[in-house]
């Protein structure tokens, strides 16, 4: 299945993302009157209890390392807006070089990961997981590490729910995201650069 790439970059780059509906039948083009932003300053803070995990680097970071493997993590659950015709699309922007995989690692094992779409100095998080608790959150705390060191000026999280709020995540109006985006959007940033 082949699909309109550059078209689906634009939809992003506009503000929208897509979502299977309840059926996962369809996927459609969703806007929302307010954004969650991931904050890239000193805004950012992570629960007390990660500081210990962080010290100890128990985690190692990859990018890319098993994309297919985290799309899955990410689906895994009761009830999920990535589809199968969604899995798709994800493989297809990554086969782009417009969607990465942020893993966490223990040993040999993916601990946790967060699924994104890159686009200029904006990285739009499309969900995250874990298999081994915290994998997740310190994925989190290096990823924005990462996005700094970068010169990212757009951490996009799309909704709000209590596991970002722990992260300083705070809600913008649409207006507000939308003069953000197109500033992001002139920046030229390559996640892959190495430190």
């Amino acid at each position: 299945m082949s699909f309109n790439i550059p078209a689906i970059i634009e939809g992003y780059a506009k503000g929208y993302f897509l979502m299977a509906d309840d059926t996962g039948q369809n996927i459609t083009w969703y806007s929302s009157r307010q954004r969650t932003l991931i904050p890239l300053d000193e805004r950012f803070r992570y629960p007390k209890s990660l500081r210990r995990q962080l010290n100890q680097n128990r985690f190692s970071v990859a990018i890319n390392r098993a994309f297919p493997a985290v799309v899955e993590g990410c689906a895994n659950r009761k009830t999920t807006w990535i589809s199968d015709e969604l899995k798709q699309i994800y493989w297809a922007l990554y086969q782009s070089g417009w969607a990465y995989s942020f893993e966490t690692w223990e040993g040999d094992e993916l601990a946790g990961g967060i699924l994104g779409i890159v686009i200029g100095g904006v990285f739009i998080g499309e969900s995250m997981f874990y298999r081994i608790p915290e994998g997740s959150k310190v994925a989190m705390v290096k990823l924005v590490d990462r996005l700094r060191s970068h010169g990212f000026l757009l951490f996009d999280a799309q909704m709000m729910n209590p596991h970002l709020e722990r992260f300083g995540a705070y809600v913008i109006s649409n207006r507000a995201y939308q003069n953000l985006l197109k500033l992001a959007l002139q920046r030229q940033c390559n996640f892959l650069d190495v430190d």
